[in-house]
């Protein structure tokens, strides 16, 4: 035996590491994916069934009050941490291994819960973040039970927020790149790459298994590209950048300002609730309930107002800031193709093609995530619009500034070369210090 291993140098054994890495990274992140992606069929199939009684009851709005105080009351009594949602994962990535506080088990259930409560109601809210948070939830119990080191602690968080974007989204390449590219700007964690993809990968596929089913669209009425077209599509895009800003800084306004007002959460939703409710009868509608995907496909095949947009931040930023649980992302791609397909009919440019890219740059500028935006974009329109989605991701990304709705984000590298920041500044040490 000796003799055969003396015939092999060090470098021979490289491919044996290789082996060994994908071996190990197989079975953890499969130990992840499988979970994650259970509990998001379970999560999906749910969100259809409370979003089809709440439309065929819809008096049940009245409950949303009572509804989200007492998801926040859980969340006082029994979340300890888990009121930090997506943060808490973020930052236990990229500080983990200097301050370690756990991703609670706990965290899983107690969100799939309170997001499926805001949805059964009427919050104006996504499921992103829930998928994600029951992702690192099962993640961080996987790296307990096993007593894993920091190191692949973290990676295993990566692969959680893989899993349940990918799973809940049936995007696993966005996934994939989503979960490297959100922890940091400037930063992104490739070490991760092959464990997030099996992780994305097989948590869909564990979910369209188990019957849950993901939208997927068509991009119509592609232009040419041309100097004229070019720069219709970046004044779009420079608009859904700062439509981004708009969208996150109006919802750190509101929780700032329920803060004021009172603070126990419970009540922070108690009065949100109630502001929901006076603001449907206002506008006499419901089209900005829930996810508001109905309004998503009309934005991609006719056309719709400016004020449409506005709506959906105003009520989404006012359900999220009063501490409803829920995501963000699908309100975005709300916002974002209404604000793209009313830009169309201003602009002179199709308003179903510019809605398409809307629909991810937008996203792109809020959690600056522009190359797994673009992924997405990819697989949700079937690889049309290449060109044109790339360069709308980019320039919203970079006219989003340094704003988003994940706070815990940390500023590994400016967005521009000129601008020196504190080392390891966040969004929300920025955003707190511009408001000083």
């Amino acid at each position: 035996m000796k003799k055969i291993l003396a015939n092999y140098t060090n470098k021979d054994f490289k491919h044996f590491n290789a082996i060994i890495f994908f071996t190990k990274w197989l079975i953890l992140a499969s130990l992840v994916a499988i979970p994650s992606g259970i509990l998001s069929a379970f999560f999906l199939v749910s969100l259809s069934k409370v979003t089809n009684f709440r439309e065929l009851h819809p008096n049940i709005i009245f409950l949303l009050p009572l509804g989200g105080a007492l998801v926040s009351y859980i969340y006082m009594v029994w979340g300890k941490n888990s009121s930090k949602g997506n943060n808490l994962i973020i930052e236990q990535v990229e500080r983990g291994i200097e301050k370690e506080e756990p991703v609670p088990s706990r965290l899983a259930f107690l969100t799939l819960f309170g997001t499926i409560t805001t949805h059964l109601f009427g919050g104006s809210a996504g499921r992103e973040g829930t998928a994600i948070q029951m992702g690192g939830s099962m993640a961080d119990t996987v790296a307990r039970l096993l007593k894993i080191n920091k190191q692949d602690r973290q990676i295993l968080l990566l692969c959680g927020i893989s899993s349940g974007f990918s799973s809940v989204f049936g995007t696993p390449l966005a996934g994939t790149v989503f979960a490297m590219e959100v922890i940091s700007i400037g930063k992104l964690h490739s070490y991760a790459f092959i464990p997030c993809f099996i992780s994305a990968f097989v948590s869909n596929e564990i979910c369209l298994a188990l019957g849950a089913t993901h939208s997927h669209y068509q991009m119509i009425q592609i232009p040419q590209m041309s100097f004229v077209i070019l720069l219709k599509i970046i004044i779009a895009s420079i608009c859904f950048g700062l439509g981004s800003i708009l969208f996150s800084e109006l919802t750190y306004f509101f929780k700032e300002s329920f803060s004021k007002i009172t603070k126990n959460q419970a009540y922070k939703s108690f009065i949100g609730g109630i502001i929901i409710i006076i603001l449907v009868f206002i506008f006499n509608t419901r089209d900005y309930l829930g996810l508001g995907l109905p309004m998503i496909d009309k934005a991609l095949k006719e056309p719709v107002s400016l004020t449409t947009f506005f709506l959906k931040t105003l009520f989404t930023s006012i359900t999220l800031g009063a501490g409803y649980q829920g995501g963000e992302v699908t309100p975005l791609f709300f916002i974002g193709s209404t604000l793209g397909n009313a830009l169309g009919q201003i602009l002179n440019i199709s308003p179903y093609f510019l809605a398409s890219l809307g629909f991810v740059a937008l996203f792109a500028g809020a959690t600056n995530t522009p190359l797994a935006c673009f992924i997405m974009g990819l697989e949700l329109f079937h690889g049309q619009g290449i060109p044109f989605l790339f360069i709308s991701c980019m320039i919203s990304y970079l006219f989003s500034g340094h704003h988003g709705i994940y706070s815990s984000q940390t500023i590994c590298a400016p967005k521009y070369s000129w601008l020196t920041l504190p080392e390891n500044s966040t969004l929300l040490s920025l955003k707190t210090k511009r408001s000083k």
